[in-house]
């Protein structure tokens, strides 16, 4: 038997078709906290997807909302979830088939992962007010992968490694810290978490990365002072960039020099930079900005398909995937200027601010 182009599925579509609740498309969405919402019979709440150019179809995001004193339903299935609390006070129970059920409260700046397979429930614990989260899955990538829902959403396996059954501490919010790699699987409040200094990205930053849950999709918060901006970098597909604090704006541009994207952005922004697209994110307000990324790549699981092979933080004229600042456009800090001027907030970029006057002066 002979196929068409026509004939492939897409299990992954069909199956959020389905659904009938609303699609958000494009390079960012404004505000999480704003995004309509509509009855999700499958989550017993109302949400909307988050489906941004940037992932390539590897994974999605999406925005649930519990009623008051309400609940969701319990769910269970074969892709990976991480969970980042946007409004609201409640509790999630998480559990393996005939196993003990591990329940931790959250607020707002929480962030979780929901073990592979376990079964889980979301609860409102206000009366008065909904809960809001914002979720970003591999579901795309295992739906499309195995092509049967049944699969996905019926089997019994218990992944015993990735969520011992008896562990207490296992969501208790102490993890394991080695370097700037924090080993957890419940973050009480990523708007407060205490940083580490990362002077490859430059910009004065400070950074944590997340292992949550066993799993090949990880996390990492960024934090860069006032009147500073990072180094332009560029990456695999997928990475969601959710605005914690700050006010700024990024610039994303293909690798063929072409036409330049600008976001600007606030608290509750995401974006997502196109697969090897170049991006970099500037702080033009009056306090330190600082962001949450959930994407691919596990720093402790290899996953091929979707981790770069080339270091981020190394120079792109030594193999690595970052433009040092000596090597930016000067357009770029122009740019910048323009911004603080108009926010009336200083800069503070050092050598570079004489670096780029002397350029422009020498081109002149």
């Amino acid at each position: 038997m002979r196929y068409s182009h026509d004939d492939k599925i897409d299990t992954y579509t069909t199956w959020q078709q389905a659904q009938k609740i609303p699609i958000n498309r494009g390079f960012f969405v404004e505000d999480l906290t704003k995004v309509e919402v509509a009855p999700w019979e499958h989550k017993g709440g109302l949400g909307a997807f988050v489906n941004l150019d940037g992932t390539g179809g590897t994974n999605d995001g999406y925005v649930c909302e519990i009623p008051p004193g309400k609940q969701l339903k319990e769910q269970k299935h074969l892709y990976e979830e991480m969970v980042y609390v946007l409004e609201g006070h409640g509790a999630t129970s998480i559990w393996q088939r005939d196993g003990k059920k591990h329940t931790f409260e959250w607020h707002p700046g929480s962030l979780f992962a929901i073990p592979l397979n376990a079964h889980y429930q979301l609860f409102n614990g206000q009366g008065h007010a909904p809960a809001r989260y914002f979720a970003v899955t591999n579901a795309p990538f295992m739906m499309n992968l195995f092509h049967n829902l049944d699969f996905i959403f019926g089997d019994s396996f218990t992944f015993a490694d990735r969520f011992p059954p008896e562990e207490e501490e296992y969501f208790s919010g102490k993890g394991k810290l080695w370097g700037r790699k924090l080993e957890v699987n419940f973050v009480p409040n990523v708007r407060d978490i205490q940083l580490y200094e990362w002077k490859e990205r430059g910009a004065g930053g400070r950074n944590v990365n997340f292992e949550l849950a066993g799993n090949v999709m990880g996390s990492h918060i960024s934090e860069f002072p006032v009147g500073r901006y990072k180094k332009a970098h560029r990456h695999g597909p997928g990475a969601h960039v959710i605005i914690l604090g700050g006010q700024g704006y990024s610039l994303l541009w293909p690798p063929n020099e072409g036409e330049m994207v600008r976001v600007d952005w606030k608290p509750g922004c995401v974006v997502v930079p196109p697969n090897q697209w170049f991006h970099q994110h500037f702080n033009s307000g009056a306090e330190p900005a600082r962001y949450l990324a959930l994407r691919w790549n596990s720093w402790r699981y290899r996953f091929v398909a979707l981790t770069d092979e080339k270091p981020i933080e190394v120079d792109v004229k030594q193999g690595g995937n970052q433009i040092e600042y000596e090597d930016e456009d000067p357009k770029i800090h122009q740019i910048f200027e323009a911004a603080l001027a108009k926010a009336g907030a200083p800069c503070h970029m050092g050598s570079m601010v004489r670096w780029c006057t002397q350029k422009e002066r020498a081109s002149a």
